[in-house]
C-alpha cells in the first residue's frame, strides 16, 4: 500500500514537472492546442454560463441585441475564481478572436464593431474558454439607411420619418447570411422565421426583430405545453411555423390587406401557426386555442399585451397574427 501511494505521488509530480517544463520553453497558445490543452483550460479558466435572467421572462430567447461598439449587460455565472478574467468575442463559425481581450468587470460588456453573430469567449492569458448557450447579434444601425436601402438591400422608408409623433422606426437591424439562418433564435425559433419574404434575391439579407415578441411567443408555446401536462415545452411536440416575421416597409405595401404601419415592419409581429392538439393539422380551432393561449400569456404578463388577429378564412389562410405593442388590440381577418 505504501508503495502504491509512493508511486502515485512521483506520477503526479511528474506530470507537474512536465507541465512547468512545457511552460518554460512552449508558448501558451501552443500548449492550448496541445494534449494539455483540457487540462489547462480547466485549471487556468473557471467555467461561466449566461445567467437565468440573460434569456428573457421566458428563458428560452437564445439571442441577445446590441449595437456596435455599445456596453450592454451579459450577466454571467462565473463558477470559480473571477479574478483577472477577460473576455473577447468570435464570430461564429470562426475560430479567430474579433475582438481584443478586455478585462471582464461586473456583468457589463462591449459589442464588437462590426455587425454579425457572436460567441462570447473568456480569457485569461493566452488561454480562452468559450461561453455557450446565449448569441449576440450585433445590429446594423437603422442610422445606415439611406434612400431607403440599408448596405444595397431595399428596407425602404418608414412612417416615422415622413410624419413626427409616429412609431420609432427600429434601432437596427440583423445582417443575415445564408450561414446565419439556422441559428437558434429561441427554443423553438430560427434567425431564418424573420425574413423578408419579398423578391430580393442577394444576400446579406436585414431584418428587425424585437426581443418582446420572442419571449411572447415562447410564453404562448410554453402556455401550451402546459395544456398538455408538462411543465417543459421541449417535452411536447409543439408544431410552430412562423407565416411571415419582419416585414420591410417597402414590401409591406404590397402585402394584400396589410395595416399601412403594421407591426411586421418594427419586428414586433409574427404570423404563426401552431399546432395544438398535435394532430398534424392547423384549423380554427388550433387558431382559437392560440388566441386563448395569448390572453393568458397576457394576463400574466401585462409588460407583453399587444395585438391578436386570428385569420381562418380560405382566402386568408388560417394563422394567428401575434405582437408586442404595448396596447391590447384584437380582430379577426
Amino acid at each position: 500500500m505504501h508503495r502504491s501511494r509512493s508511486h502515485i505521488a512521483t506520477v503526479v509530480l511528474t506530470v507537474v514537472a512536465a507541465i512547468a517544463a512545457l511552460h518554460l520553453t512552449r508558448p501558451l497558445p501552443q500548449m492550448e492546442q496541445g494534449p494539455f490543452a483540457g487540462f489547462l483550460t480547466h485549471t487556468i479558466l473557471p467555467k461561466a454560463a449566461p445567467s437565468a435572467t440573460a434569456f428573457g421572462e421566458s428563458g428560452e430567447v437564445k439571442l441577445k441585441f446590441a449595437l456596435p461598439g455599445t456596453t450592454i449587460a451579459y450577466p454571467l455565472d462565473v463558477h470559480g475564481d473571477p479574478a483577472e478574467l477577460s473576455y473577447a468575442w468570435i464570430k461564429l463559425g470562426e475560430t479567430r478572436l474579433a475582438t481584443y481581450p478586455k478585462p471582464l468587470v461586473g456583468s457589463n460588456v462591449v459589442a464588437p464593431p462590426g455587425a454579425g453573430f457572436y460567441q462570447l469567449q473568456l480569457v485569461r492569458g493566452n488561454v480562452r474558454r468559450p461561453v455557450g448557450g446565449l448569441t449576440l447579434a450585433v445590429m446594423v444601425p437603422f442610422a445606415e439607411k439611406e434612400a431607403g436601402l440599408l448596405r444595397g438591400y431595399r428596407i425602404g422608408t418608414y412612417l416615422a420619418e415622413r410624419v413626427s409623433g409616429k412609431t420609432p422606426p427600429p434601432d437596427g437591424f440583423l445582417e443575415i447570411s445564408p450561414n446565419d439562418v439556422d441559428i437558434p433564435i429561441t427554443k423553438h425559433l430560427r434567425v431564418g422565421d424573420f425574413l423578408n419574404h419579398d423578391d430580393q434575391k442577394s444576400w446579406p439579407r436585414y431584418a428587425a426583430v424585437s426581443p418582446r415578441l420572442l419571449d411572447k411567443l415562447e410564453l404562448v408555446v410554453a402556455e401550451i405545453a402546459r395544456w398538455h401536462g408538462s411543465n417543459d415545452s421541449a417535452k411536447v411536440a409543439v408544431d410552430i411555423d412562423v407565416h411571415s416575421g419582419f416585414r420591410a416597409p417597402d414590401h409591406n405595401r404590397s402585402v394584400r390587406r396589410a395595416a399601412t404601419d403594421s407591426q411586421h415592419q418594427y419586428g414586433d409581429a409574427a404570423d404563426v401557426a401552431i399546432d395544438v392538439n398535435g394532430d398534424g393539422k392547423f384549423t380554427s380551432v388550433d387558431a382559437s386555442m392560440v388566441g386563448l393561449a395569448v390572453e393568458i400569456v397576457e394576463l400574466k404578463h401585462p409588460d407583453l399585451v399587444g395585438g391578436l388577429g386570428l385569420y381562418t378564412s380560405r382566402h386568408s389562410g388560417t394563422y394567428v397574427h401575434i405582437d408586442a405593442r404595448g396596447h391590447r388590440a384584437r380582430w379577426r381577418g
